[in-house]
């Protein structure tokens, strides 16, 4: 068993499997999940786990080169996605149309599906390398 950090062995495996430029999506329960895409459902009730939680633990462990977020998140999840701009302060980001988000899906290596219930609670984290 690990000492820390995180302890599901689906997400684990996840994040060691992830390349250069390769997606990973953290995800509210309502977004569609394109077919040949892995997901990992962690949802459990409305809420649990929330994003903030999902998020730092997988920031902790990714390396992150730039990150995708819905422009509809400016309004109606600002709070989020202030959390999201603070913690990869410097990291390079760029926001799109949710529609534009949803067609850039399949090129995800995993989605995370979370239990956060606020809009557009989706992020894509590009992985990078640490060296």
């Amino acid at each position: 068993m690990r000492k820390e950090g995180i302890l599901n062995t689906d997400i684990c495996c996840a994040i060691s499997s992830l390349g250069h430029t390769d997606y990973l999506v953290i995800a509210d329960p309502g977004l569609p999940i394109p077919d040949h895409v892995t997901v990992i459902d962690i949802s459990l009730v409305k809420g649990v786990p929330g994003f903030t939680e999902v998020f730092d633990a997988v920031t902790e462990e990714l390396v992150i080169d730039s990150y995708i977020y819905a422009e509809e998140m400016e309004s109606s999840g600002a709070e989020l996605l202030k959390y999201v701009q603070d913690k990869l302060a410097g990291v390079p980001a760029q926001k799109i149309p949710h529609e534009d988000l949803k067609h850039i899906l399949p090129k995800a290596k995993v989605i995370i599906r979370t239990g956060e219930c606020t809009p557009y609670a989706n992020v894509i984290l590009e992985g990078g390398v640490n060296f």
